[in-house]
């Protein structure tokens, strides 16, 4: 019973700033990639950045230099600041993590997903 939960979502004006969070709670083994992805209304679901175990990184070419991915192994978290939000970052957030069980089941799993909505 692994569950991914997030949280830091929100309303933000243009050129503001938030900060996502996601806990990965359960039976877990070892996490390998964690990460979010966003999926903004009739668009395919899209990569934003990913953090893998060792602190490697990599991020969408339309958030480089805005936003910023980290993690921390001890609490199985992973965070999003997003700095300098554009209306087009608008979308549902989802956090993503490869998880080994205890059991040795290794799969990715999603958490349920934060609205950002970002207007003035």
């Amino acid at each position: 019973q692994v569950q991914l939960v997030e949280s830091g979502g929100g309303l933000v004006q243009p050129g503001g700033s938030l900060r996502l969070s996601c806990a990965a709670s359960g039976s877990i083994s070892s996490i390998n990639v964690m990460g979010w992805y966003r999926q903004a209304p009739g668009k395919e679901r899209e990569l934003v950045a990913s953090t893998t175990s060792g602190g490697m990184t990599n991020y969408a070419d339309s958030v480089k230099g805005r936003f910023t991915v980290s993690r921390d192994n001890a609490k199985n978290t992973v965070y999003l600041q997003m700095n300098s939000l554009k209306p087009e970052d608008t979308a549902v957030y989802y956090c993503n993590a490869f998880i080994c069980t205890a059991l040795r089941s290794c799969r990715p799993y999603w958490g349920q997903g934060t609205q950002v909505t970002v207007s003035s």
